[in-house]
């Protein structure tokens, strides 16, 4: 063993302990391991930030925008709406929100997938009168799952893909994951579905997310078309109670109705006024084809002096969501959004309005406000400041709170479907395809550009250009190589089937312990090294490391998205292995005989 080598696999056994004792964020870590190998000589200078430039970096990157535009335009809520049984049993209905999960997880990032469906998983547990663990868990590692089915689905595709280029052999297409981790994905869907929700602790919800303002009292108005439309005020508020929204009046004709008969037969350009939660608002307005009433007015001709310049000039301006606060002091206090001429002046519209006790009979743009009210207010975020400084509001903190923009959404599914066409079919690289949907969602502005950045996650990003060169400085100094030869001799002795299981069974358990994106960073270059070593396929070895770094079912630390349901679901640290090792013995059972023949020895 050279000197360089002790070197190497001593910084690598550094850094996977600190990963493990999870003290600092693994982007410090991956940072600092980078560094102590160009301080030791190990990585040239010149070349220690090389791998920021790694088409896989930029294509993660990329991949988390588009995710992102999908998302804010509640594009998934509307899919949502259109899959998901409205009145089926625990099985059936855990089976159709775990696989939508797994469908969205392999087009958009699978931490976004999650978060996007939580609030729907929640509501159906409600509906169900089980925990809300038992639907979390199976969403989660259902989302996991399909990250593995197509290259963009989770980072550790893109890595081990970027890997497999750097040995000159070309990146993974689109769609190599996919023979197996399809494969994989609905046999991992169906054990959650069929068995798995029954194994999982039922423990209450420890807390809920964010801060609770109450539920959101807001207008909204039925389009030509809509789903709403022809159907009586009952069959509107059955739909309505998947979405944990309620009728509380109607205005037809300028006159305002209040607690509609249930026979009323619904008719277009009705106003309904509803009650919502925030998170569910999205959800509430697209199951029933709704468009809020601000919105619908603001697209309407006025003869209000200034409104068409203002109009006009919100449209080139991008506009955000933000809840103000009214303070006890505010000049907003017995005044209404009419009074203080909210949409003529500041260019505002007033969406929802949240208030404890009694309910306003008045329409909301002429409701008087009061102090401890929450409003839900849509504009340029320069107006939006400007006005709760000057009329003693606070603004809360940012959370996801998506209005439907049938518009937007369409135009935010057709520049991510073409996006993956481009990288699908070869027509572009895949960082220069994603990019390219990237640019067109700022130039269409889909997506507020202040905001745009905030999709990213940034520690991944350095993580993975961090630890690109520190892969590389183990394929040179033939670090790589001594520990796959040391597998092989212990272990393996030689049988590359036995190879395979260990490569996979190490990868699957370091991801348990550590970022997946890590353990993948690890793991390929040993991988490609052990393939050498028995004069095998690297492809079936890199497709085990992906695989297996995908596969964290056992902690709560193994996976962002087992971490997202640790607090919602009521979960310990040990809850996890009941239903992961299962689907990791499963992973395993199922993958090896798929990898061996769809990618041969």
């Amino acid at each position: 063993m050279t000197a360089d080598q002790i070197q190497i696999l001593t910084i690598l056994a550094a850094t996977i302990a600190m990963f493990l004792w999870g003290r600092w964020r693994h982007d410090i870590i991956a940072l600092g391991c980078l560094l102590a190998c160009v301080f030791a000589g190990l990585v040239p200078t010149e070349s220690a930030f090389s791998g920021f430039g790694h088409p896989a970096v930029i294509t993660v990157g990329c991949v988390l925008i588009l995710s992102w535009g999908l998302q804010s335009t509640g594009a998934v809520d509307l899919l949502a709406q259109r899959v998901l049984p409205a009145s089926a049993g625990p099985t059936m209905t855990i089976a159709a929100i775990t696989a939508l999960g797994a469908l969205l997880s392999a087009f958009m990032n699978n931490v976004g997938a999650l978060a996007l469906l939580m609030p729907i998983a929640i509501q159906i547990s409600a509906r169900l009168k089980i925990p809300p663990g038992k639907v979390l868990m199976p969403l989660a590692f259902g989302t996991i799952l399909g990250g593995m089915t197509t290259m963009i689905g989770t980072p550790p595709n893109l890595i081990v893909s970027g890997f497999r280029a750097q040995s000159g052999a070309g990146s993974f297409g689109m769609f190599d994951f996919t023979p197996v981790g399809l494969f994989v994905a609905v046999a991992g869907v169906l054990f959650a579905a069929l068995a798995g929700w029954r194994i999982v602790p039922g423990r209450e919800q420890k807390g809920a997310e964010g801060f609770d303002t109450g539920a959101y009292l807001v207008e909204a108005r039925i389009r030509e078309g809509a789903r709403a439309a022809g159907k009586t005020v009952g069959d509107v508020e059955k739909i309505l109670e998947e979405s944990d929204a309620q009728i509380i009046g109607m205005i037809r004709n300028n006159f305002r109705v209040s607690t509609p008969n249930v026979r009323r037969i619904l008719q277009p350009e009705d106003i309904l006024i509803m009650e919502a939660d925030p998170e569910a608002l999205s959800g509430a307005l697209s199951s029933l084809g709704l468009v809020l009433e601000e919105h619908a007015e603001s697209g309407k001709s006025t003869d209000q002096s200034g409104s068409d310049e203002i109009d006009k000039r919100s449209e080139q301006q991008e506009t955000v969501l933000q809840e103000l606060a009214v303070m006890p002091n505010s000049r907003l206090i017995g005044r209404s959004a009419s009074d203080v001429s909210l949409r003529t002046r500041y260019g505002l519209n007033l969406l929802a309005i949240s208030r404890t006790g009694r309910r306003s009979v008045k329409r909301l743009r002429f409701t008087p406000i009061e102090a401890g009210d929450v409003l839900l207010l849509q504009g340029e975020p320069g107006s939006l400041s400007g006005f709760a400084s000057s009329f003693g509001c606070v603004p809360l903190a940012a959370r996801s709170i998506a209005i439907p923009d049938k518009k937007k959404t369409m135009l935010s599914v057709g520049v991510m479907m073409l996006a993956i066409a481009g990288a699908a079919f070869g027509l572009l690289p895949a960082a220069i395809s994603f990019a390219t949907g990237v640019l067109a969602l700022m130039l269409l502005r889909v997506v507020p550009l202040r905001k745009l950045y905030d999709a990213v996650d940034w520690p991944v990003i350095v993580l993975l250009g961090a630890l690109i060169p520190v892969a590389v400085a183990m394929e040179t100094t033939g670090a790589a190589d001594l520990l796959a030869r040391s597998l092989l001799d212990t272990v393996a002795r030689g049988s590359p089937v036995i190879a395979l299981i260990i490569i996979l069974v190490v990868t699957m358990t370091l991801s348990d312990l550590m970022n997946n994106a890590a353990t993948a960073a690890v793991m390929a270059p040993i991988s490609i090294s052990t393939a050498a070593q028995l004069n095998s396929s690297a492809d079936t070895f890199l497709m085990a490391v992906a695989i297996g770094a995908s596969c964290a079912f056992l902690t709560p630390i193994g996976h962002q998205n087992n971490t997202l349901i640790l607090g919602p679901g009521g979960f310990r640290f040990g809850d996890y292995w009941k239903l992961g090792l299962p689907m990791e013995i499963l992973v395993v059972a199922i993958s090896v005989p798929m990898l061996l023949i769809i990618w041969p020895l």
